[in-house]
């Protein structure tokens, strides 16, 4: 495995005039991501102006349309993770002296590489509702006509354009920066263990988290760190992770992460067997199917022969 040690993706971080000590990287990765998450003040002002402020939160109206509560979905996934984006271009740009695209974003077959991981993503969350589904653990759940299937289309696609900035802005984070500096600096598995366990700990505030959960948070990590190693470039796992929380909260209508999806789902499921299979109130996340796609997807990045592979890392 070549690959593992010598990704185009360390080398693209040593472009610039220093790689940060991993005893500063560690709390930024923090304290980027909490910096990040004031972007959506304005929007939840927006929000409260709009339909009023109640002690617990936002009064948002229950019979609100699959659009408009795509929209506003959409619009607190953007102003909540666009700023990832922003502190780290000026991180780079001030700080290690080197392009954004440096994190993996290069322009060469990034089409490609994201239509790819688009599909495989897609792949990998209906495996693991394949799993559910063989164990009678899911069924057909009804729901507010307004809300599901063709009627919410638009408020489908609209929360998708929210996850593709979210799912970037995670990625680009923590595989695209943590991952390479720590591995071009000092060890390649050092690198993806770090990454790996800060994702996780980065998502230990969900609520519902479960010891499986927290286990799938960072073997979604150790795999997806994995992926951009081999791939050399972060627009596929980017593609692959939005994708992911899309199928699972607005195309299957499961929790994300212990979180509900809003702008509606094409397809109503819930969970109805165990919740050591099926996750229970965190989503499918929570539960062993989403384990066992997790370590088959490890193992292939792993282990697929050399000679199947397009426009991966040699």
């Amino acid at each position: 495995m070549h690959w593992f040690n010598n990704s185009k993706l360390f080398d693209l971080a040593k472009q610039g005039q220093r790689l940060p000590h991993i005893a500063l990287v560690i709390p930024l990765a923090f304290i980027f991501s909490i910096l990040s998450q004031f972007g959506i003040v304005p929007v939840v002002i927006i929000m409260g102006v709009f339909y009023g402020f109640t002690g617990s939160g936002i009064s948002t109206p229950n019979n609100l349309s699959a659009l408009t509560a795509g929209f506003w979905m959409a619009a607190q996934l953007i102003s909540g993770f666009i700023l990832t984006y922003i502190i780290l271009w000026a991180w780079l740009r001030f700080i290690e002296k080197r392009p954004f695209w440096t994190l993996g974003y290069e322009i060469k077959n990034a089409v490609k590489q994201y239509a790819r991981g688009f599909i495989f993503g897609m792949l990998m969350f209906v495996g693991a509702v394949t799993i559910l589904g063989a164990f009678r653990s899911v069924s057909f759940e009804s729901g507010d006509p307004n809300q599901q299937g063709v009627a919410a289309i638009g408020g489908v696609i609209l929360v998708l354009i929210g996850w593709m900035i979210q799912g970037g802005a995670e990625e680009v984070l923590i595989r695209g920066w943590v991952l390479p500096v720590i591995g071009a600096r000092y060890k390649a598995w050092l690198g993806l263990l770090i990454s790996s366990l800060i994702f996780a700990i980065l998502h230990g505030l969900n609520p519902n988290l479960s010891g499986i959960a927290l286990i799938n948070l960072a073997l979604f990590g150790i795999f997806a760190g994995l992926y951009a190693m081999r791939e050399g470039s972060m627009w596929g796992i980017s593609a692959l992770h939005s994708v992911w929380n899309w199928v699972q909260g607005n195309f299957f209508g499961f929790e994300v992460s212990g979180l509900q999806a809003q702008g509606g789902t094409l397809i109503n499921l819930m969970e109805t067997g165990d919740d050591w299979l099926t996750g229970g109130a965190f989503g499918p996340e929570g539960g062993v199917a989403v384990t066992v796609v997790l370590i088959i997807g490890i193992l292939i990045v792993l282990f697929w022969k050399e000679k199947h592979q397009e426009n991966i890392t040699q």
